[in-house]
This record gives C-alpha cells, sequence and structure tokens, in this order.
C-alpha cells in the first residue's frame, strides 16, 4: 500500500525540480523529503533518485510514479471535498498563502471572523508573491490564495481557478514633507519626472508594474533604492531618498515627514481570492471566502 505523504513528497521533487525547493513547498525539511522518498524506494522496490553532480535527479521509475501521484492526489482532495459538502460543516484545515501586504491588512480580520465563526476550522497562512501562490493553488499546494494584480496590467488567472474580488486599493504618490508638490492635492504622473524613485525588486509584480506605469506617461523611471516592504519605502522616503507609489493598504503606520497625494489618473490594485474551481464545493472555501470578502468590504467602508 503506497503511503500519501510520501506519494506527496515525491510528486514534490518532480514539479519543483529539487530536494529543497519541495521541502519548501511542503514546509518541511529537506531532510524529511528524503527519508519520506527513501521509505516509498523501500516500499516499490524501485530506485527513485540518483545522483546528478551536486544534486540528485528523479529516475524514470520516479517520474512514472510521479505522473500516477499526481491523479492519486488530486482524487483524495475530491473526495475530502465531496465528504465535507456532504457534511455540510466547516472543518479540517486550509492552507491559505497572501502577499505580504494582504498578509498583515487583510488576513488578520478575516482570520478572526473565521476563529470566531468557525472554531474547527484550521487556517495554516504563508506569505508569497502573488505569482507564487497562483502556481500552488494551481497545483493544489495550497488551497486558497489572497493575490494582486494593477488595473492598467492584469495578471492572467488559469483555468480550473476561480476568483472572488475582495477590494479596490488606491496607491498615492508619496514623497518627502518638503517637497516642492507637497502641498498638492492631486498630481498628474507627468509632473513626477525627473523623481528618484524607491521601488521593490525588480521581477517582484510592484517593481514591474511602476516601470510599466511611468513609461506608459513617458517617464523613464530613475530607481535608486529597492526595498520589498511597503513600511521600509515609506521610512526612505521621510528620509530624502526618493518618492515612491504605494497603495493604502500598505500605509498603516504612515512615519512623520512624509504626504500622501493621489495621483492623476488614479493607480489602482485589485485583490483577489482563488481557489480551484473543483474545490468550491467545500464549505470552508466558502467560509474562508466569506470572511474575506467581509473583511475587504470593512476596509473599503472606512476609507469612504
Amino acid at each position: 500500500m503506497l503511503d500519501l505523504n510520501r506519494l506527496k513528497a515525491l510528486h514534490a521533487v518532480h514539479v519543483y525540480g529539487s530536494v529543497g525547493a519541495a521541502a519548501e513547498a511542503l514546509m518541511v525539511t529537506p531532510s524529511a523529503v528524503s527519508q519520506q522518498i527513501a521509505k516509498l524506494e523501500r516500499e516499490t522496490g524501485s530506485r527513485l533518485m540518483e545522483r546528478n553532480g551536486r544534486g540528485v535527479r528523479l529516475t524514470d521509475a520516479a517520474g512514472l510514479l510521479a505522473e500516477h501521484a499526481e491523479r492519486i492526489l488530486a482524487l483524495v482532495e475530491t473526495a475530502e471535498a465531496d465528504f465535507e459538502a456532504l457534511r455540510g460543516a466547516v472543518v479540517g484545515r486550509l492552507h491559505v498563502g497572501s502577499f505580504p501586504t494582504a498578509a498583515r491588512g487583510l488576513m488578520p480580520p478575516a482570520l478572526k471572523r473565521l476563529r470566531e465563526h468557525h472554531p474547527d476550522l484550521q487556517i495554516q497562512l504563508i506569505e508569497r508573491e502573488p505569482e507564487r501562490v497562483v502556481r500552488e493553488v494551481a497545483r493544489g499546494e495550497l488551497d486558497l490564495g489572497v493575490i494582486q494584480d494593477w488595473l492598467n496590467r492584469p495578471m492572467a488567472i488559469p483555468e480550473g481557478l476561480s476568483k472572488a474580488i475582495l477590494l479596490d486599493d488606491i496607491a498615492d504618490v508619496i514623497v518627502p514633507a518638503d517637497h516642492q508638490l507637497a502641498d498638492r492635492k492631486e498630481i498628474g504622473l507627468a509632473e513626477l519626472s525627473g523623481e528618484r524613485w524607491i521601488s521593490s525588486s525588480p521581477g517582484t509584480i510592484c517593481h514591474d508594474w511602476l516601470v510599466y506605469t511611468l513609461r506608459a506617461a513617458e517617464l523613464e523611471p530613475e530607481i535608486t533604492t529597492m526595498a520589498d516592504e511597503y513600511p521600509t519605502q515609506l521610512a526612505l522616503v521621510a528620509g530624502g531618498a526618493g518618492c515612491a507609489i504605494v497603495p493604502r493598504l500598505g500605509r498603516d503606520c504612515m512615519p512623520a515627514g512624509v504626504r500622501a497625494i493621489p495621483i492623476l489618473p488614479r493607480q489602482t490594485r485589485r485583490i483577489y481570492a482563488i481557489w480551484r474551481t473543483d474545490a468550491a464545493r467545500r464549505p470552508a472555501i466558502r467560509a474562508a471566502v466569506e470572511a474575506l470578502k467581509d473583511a475587504g468590504a470593512d476596509i473599503s467602508s472606512m476609507r469612504s
């Protein structure tokens, strides 16, 4: 009898390409993944991993077994979802991935609602960048994801995933309090020519969006400072390092010495919940999405 946890470990190595990457996705240690595959080798009587330079690679037998494992794990998930739907109870465990700003600003009130109304539901939350959340929800490694995109640069959602809008989050330009435009009520993007910019790291959604948006306004961005967390960007603006464009959900603690000014045209990112369409019948998924919608509605009403 093949053990499901061992099949899951093998499948993760097959998908992610290494024991270390599989361990990170499964939130266990690399040695735990290696031990599971070693036990699977004994169960099957087949060699599943072999040395490849300084790393390892899966054998042909392992590749075949990993393909079967993908189908087996999908069937197990479907059975669990059907059973939960039959019971109608919000129970079990949900693995949720969220990008950092939403993990800090949106998830806490949603988790509080779930604890109050569904105490038998366990939530395991992990921070992930949106692109990774999409991949891991699609693969079944996460049950639910919270992601973002920008209205002028939407993200494609793969087939098989459903989504619900949680919040529209407006972004403003943040300038030092002594900036020549600091007393303005609104600023057009074209007026920000020649500014030094603070941005997140290259390859992240917000960095790529900033470059795209400024170039669309015929501005060539001079990015002199990079910091991934919005509180760090705000502190850097206060220190005179440059300007930043920061969504309002990321501004829970504004330091002294900065001004937030609305931009024309409005720059808005949309925050979504995503889940596998086949899992939508799980009461736990439905309850978590509703809690996230309620939290998003509360944030929107406080700003209106």
